[in-house]
């Protein structure tokens, strides 16, 4: 990877810090044309597209990705500014944002949501087994550089590499063994993307906030201040906000702020949203989509300024009648194969991971002769179902709306070009009708007259119940939780023996568990409980049994077991504790047993059974008739039939009661045979 690549300083034309090594040249857009096709194409029917050479779901890897501006709340993922890995450790910078952002909300691995500790380290999902951190920066204009990467690579990352002014994102993934791989990281390296509050708005309601300090703005989701903000940044209009005719922004800034009631009977914002771009984009679509969203139409004021109309009804104030008319051309828009009868919906939805939804049809296209005529509003910057049924029902009036051209002197026109309602009064087709204006007034000097083209609609235009009219809203995700793949049921150890050379047993484990599908194969582990090699096997697919190499004889030994499928491990079983017994058949039990008790001491005397499996014999000693509690004090090797004596010292002085227990070399043992009472001196 070449060493340019990272956060290394650059001043940019636009007074911040840019990256990447080399400065992304920012076109320039005309905005005096942005606003002119603004007015014209408010209320054309060309659904505005969503502004994605990239979707925004996946990192973008290349060398100098075009800058990204997020506006409200988003989701999504990153371009990479360095994938480099020392020391087992992958190092992901990635850069979702090129400008100061609120925050990071929610981060997401592969689409699950992250639960991140106080230092970064990701401890949900817990499949990453914390090998997972994540680091942010919010873009500040003096940003502070990733200490970790400066440590892990020195040669082409420094503290230089702050990333002024750019919001990031330091994933860093830890390897792990080859067996843990596919269940640490289940879908390969962790795909990254995150829920952002993006940039800071200028809010001129806000006393406290300064137009010329970015630093006094606030994040916010209204629609009209986001628009504000595209007008007046390089990504967008590149416009000054003297340039803005601001008592009209604040005017729809308040109305997108109003209160309205959804289908739920919560209250939410008339007109919030979010969206992201690129400054590749083309600003008017980009504009366009905002628009739409907040029913804005921007205007040019009489001082030459940017005016909006808000996304409201307002009671005309200039009236034309026949006397100022010339002409009026009328469309009733009534033509049984044009009308649309209902208006589909699609819509970003926050609760479905900020994925592009459908909203309940409004209208309905199947009636009559059951054909379907519908039109389709689709906007990325709207996030609610209720937002985008009330725009639905606005469409489905706009679409069935007659339409008018209506020549009329300039005088009593000449204020029409600021306007977004007027009323016309010519009877009998317009009788007192509403008009809103869809396409910009042509003034024409030779016959100082003006052509108004719209559309006939009424007070009530912006008027929606959604308690009534909101359809029902898509059902929510239901998110399948990843099953883990199940531990082996059933899970039993038997000691098994067999015959080996010389006509000696040895002694196994046999493993058993509960048959299971045949997708899953059994591990099967064990190890003496002391401490030492721990050895495993692996069965074949559907196999319901496994058995164990030789174990030493008489050790004590700890089983467990656990499945394996597409190479990830589950969980282990409990551990089974089993002795290793190579011959389970007891010796005959000793004979001839006494003891007696002398100064310290007892003597314990016996005859060792006439059996070919006979080793030795244990000696216990309790100062009551109980050998369930008894003391081992000694054990005495020796041969089948063989007369024996065993001095056990170190005895206190009193009453005590022996044993003697004769075992086989497995430690099999015989019947205790009781030597009577003892008394010791």
């Amino acid at each position: 990877m070449p060493t340019a690549l990272g956060f290394l300083l650059f001043a940019g034309p636009l007074g911040g810090i840019f990256s990447f090594g080399t400065l992304v040249a920012v076109s320039q857009v005309a905005i005096g044309l942005g606003i002119s096709l603004a007015v014209q194409l408010a209320f054309k029917p060309k659904v505005p597209s969503a502004p994605k050479p990239e979707d925004g779901r996946y990192n973008l890897r290349q060398n100098v990705p075009s800058l990204v501006v997020i506006l409200g709340r988003v989701k999504k993922a990153s371009d990479y500014d360095l994938l480099e890995e020392k020391a087992g450790i992958a190092y992901h910078v990635l850069v979702p944002a090129a400008h100061r952002i609120a925050g990071f909300v929610k981060h997401y691995l592969h689409d699950e949501e992250a639960t991140l500790d106080g230092a970064g380290i990701v401890v949900t999902p817990d499949h990453f087994n914390e090998k997972v951190t994540i680091q942010t920066r919010l873009g500040l204009n003096a940003e502070t550089a990733y200490a970790s990467l400066i440590t892990a690579l020195p040669t082409i990352w420094t503290a230089d590499h702050r990333g002024d002014g750019l919001a990031s994102v330091l994933m860093s993934c830890k390897s792990v063994a080859a067996d843990k791989y596919q269940k640490t990281y289940t879908q390969q390296m962790p795909s990254h993307s995150s829920e952002i509050e993006g940039a800071l708005v200028y809010d001129p309601r806000e006393i406290a906030q300064d137009p010329d300090d970015p630093d006094s703005w606030t994040f916010s989701t209204n629609l009209a201040l986001l628009r504000l903000f595209h007008l007046t940044h390089p990504s967008g209009g590149k416009m000054t906000f003297d340039d803005m005719h601001l008592p009209d922004w604040i005017a729809a800034a308040n109305v997108c702020d109003e209160g309205v009631t959804n289908r739920a009977g919560e209250s939410e914002n008339r007109y919030h949203g979010g969206m992201w771009y690129r400054y590749e984009n083309d600003p008017v679509e980009v504009g366009r989509v905002m628009d739409q969203a907040a029913e804005l139409v921007l205007y040019e004021t009489d001082q030459g300024k940017v005016g909006v109309h808000a996304g409201r009804f307002v009671e005309p104030d200039i009236r034309l009648t026949e006397a100022d008319i010339l002409s009026v051309t009328f469309d009733a828009n009534r033509r049984k194969n044009a009308n649309v009868l209902a208006v589909r919906g699609r819509f970003t939805d926050p609760n479905k991971l900020y994925n592009t939804v459908d909203a309940a049809i409004y209208g309905n296209p199947y009636v009559g002769d059951s054909s379907e005529r519908s039109k389709t509003v689709e906007n990325v910057a709207v996030q609610s179902h209720n937002h985008m049924q009330r725009l639905q029902k606005i469409a489905f009036q706009r679409a069935n709306a007659p339409r008018v051209q209506v020549l009329c002197h300039y005088e009593p026109a000449k204020q029409v070009p600021y306007r977004r309602f007027i009323r016309v009064h010519y009877p009998p087709k317009l009788t007192e009708a509403v008009i809103e204006i869809t396409g910009r007034p042509q003034l024409s000097l030779r016959n100082l007259t003006y052509s108004v083209e719209g559309i006939v609609v009424s007070g009530t235009l912006y008027d929606f119940d959604g308690l009534t009219e909101e359809g029902e809203p898509p059902a929510d995700i239901v998110e399948v939780e990843k099953d883990d793949i199940p531990v082996p049921a059933g899970f039993d150890v038997a000691i098994q023996t067999e015959v080996i050379s010389g006509g000696s047993t040895a002694a196994y484990g046999l493993a058993t568990w509960t048959a299971q599908d045949e997708e899953l194969t059994v591990e099967v582990e064990w190890q003496p409980t002391v401490g030492g090699t721990i050895r495993s096997i692996q069965t074949k697919s559907g196999d319901v049994d496994l058995r164990t190499s030789y174990l030493a004889d008489g050790e004590e030994y700890r089983f467990r077991a656990s499945n394996w499928s597409g190479g990830v491990q589950s969980e282990w079983t409990d551990y089974e504790i089993r002795t290793a017994t190579s011959d389970p058949v007891p010796p005959g039990v000793a004979t001839g047993v006494s003891a007696t008790g002398g100064v310290g001491d007892v003597t314990f005397n016996w005859t060792a059974p006439n059996s070919a499996n006979y080793r030795a014999a244990r000696l216990y000693l309790n100062t009551v008739s109980d050998f369930g509690t008894a003391t081992l004090v000694g054990a005495e090797y020796g041969t089948a039939n063989d007369v024996e004596s065993r001095i056990v010292s170190s005895v206190s002085a009193g009453g005590y009661f022996g044993w003697i227990e004769a075992i086989n070399a497995s430690g099999t043992p015989a019947a205790p045979v009781a030597t009577g009472a003892i008394t010791v001196t």
